[in-house]
């Protein structure tokens, strides 16, 4: 394997947007424009990652060094994405639905279902990744034009849904519940901004903005200033309702608005693990963590939880949050 020679303070930044809905962070374009100025080189990658239309920037004045470490990201995406995907057939995960184990499942695998299974303990069951059995039911529902799934049948989901029936042994994974299924997408675009955000960084980068579903900054940006991120409105202009700095932080926002199953938005892709209703507490919630791993799995749980148990998991794990009320054109900082 070849050596990548680079200079650190040299590494201007990485930028990507990728292609989401709702009230999704939205990079400002003040963290862009601070590498204008500057006379290295640009790369840049556009595709598709976790789905999604994804970019990557690197302004960089050794263009082989750039394009080695924009592949190096990318095939990094896409080795996590055959672990993760719901929508490949040969993914570990899609494996584990339709066998009920794993007998030699991916270390990412594990490492990121010991990792909800924790989220699921520290918000009481809120964050729940065996909820696909609900997602099923209510996309069903919705393409059949009802407003609201049968309740035998909602009640048949919620017998498969239970984090604590995922049974962890080594690198074996056992569902054990007849019909239960997994989603990670509570989490796993999170996990993967950690992984490319932490394959920067080991090559030794010390100014980096990553954006693989979720946002993390590592360290300032090149001007020595914090990353600005702003969070936005469900408008289709993607008005920020609040510019936030961020710096070594991560940030995820979750909104029901981002995939309604229904026209009416009455059914959302946010599922209490522990009612089965489809419709979450706020518009919108954004989550500041120290890892984007955190602030994905809890933006999805504090959808769910009320303001005092946010405050709570706040204080506890030095979260900042952030929440858009029904009725509401701003969103309030609860922590």
């Amino acid at each position: 394997m070849n050596t990548i020679k680079h200079n650190r303070r040299r590494f201007i930044g990485i930028l990507a947007s990728t292609a989401t809905w709702g009230a999704t962070p939205w990079l400002m374009r003040q963290a862009a424009a601070t590498v204008t100025p500057h006379a290295e080189t640009l790369t840049s990658w556009h595709g598709i990652a976790l789905g999604a239309d994804a970019e990557l920037h690197i302004h960089h004045p050794d263009r082989s060094f750039a394009r080695q470490l924009i592949q190096r990201a990318i095939t990094e995406v896409r080795r996590l994405e055959q672990v993760f995907s719901l929508y490949d057939s040969g993914s570990a995960l899609v494996r584990l639905n339709t066998e009920g184990y794993l007998d030699d499942a991916p270390t990412d695998l594990i490492r990121l279902l010991h990792a909800a299974r924790g989220f699921g303990d520290m918000t009481k069951g809120a964050f729940d990744p065996t909820v696909q059995p609900l997602w099923t039911l209510y996309a069903k529902t919705a393409s059949a034009g009802l407003a609201a799934p049968d309740p035998a049948a909602l009640r048949q989901a919620l017998r498969q849904v239970d984090y604590r029936a995922i049974a962890l042994d080594g690198r074996s994974v056992h569902l054990t519940r007849p019909g239960m299924a997994l989603t990670l997408n509570g989490i796993a675009q999170g996990y993967i901004t950690d992984r490319v955000t932490e394959l920067l960084r080991d090559a030794g980068l010390e100014h980096a903005l990553v954006d693989m579903g979720e946002i993390r900054g590592l360290a300032l940006n090149p001007d020595d200033r914090d990353w600005r991120v702003g969070l936005a409105g469900e408008g289709s202009d993607r008005t920020p309702l609040r510019i936030i700095d961020i710096r070594n932080r991560a940030v995820s926002t979750s909104s029901g608005a981002g995939t309604p199953l229904d026209e009416a938005g009455s059914m959302t892709h946010l599922f209490d693990p522990r009612t089965g209703k489809a419709q979450p507490r706020y518009r919108s919630v954004s989550i500041s963590a120290s890892d984007a791993t955190t602030a994905d799995a809890l933006s999805t749980a504090c959808s769910l939880l009320d303001e005092a148990d946010i405050r709570r998991l706040a204080a506890r794990l030095n979260l900042q949050a952030w929440i858009l009320r029904a009725g509401e054109s701003s969103l309030t900082a609860i922590a």
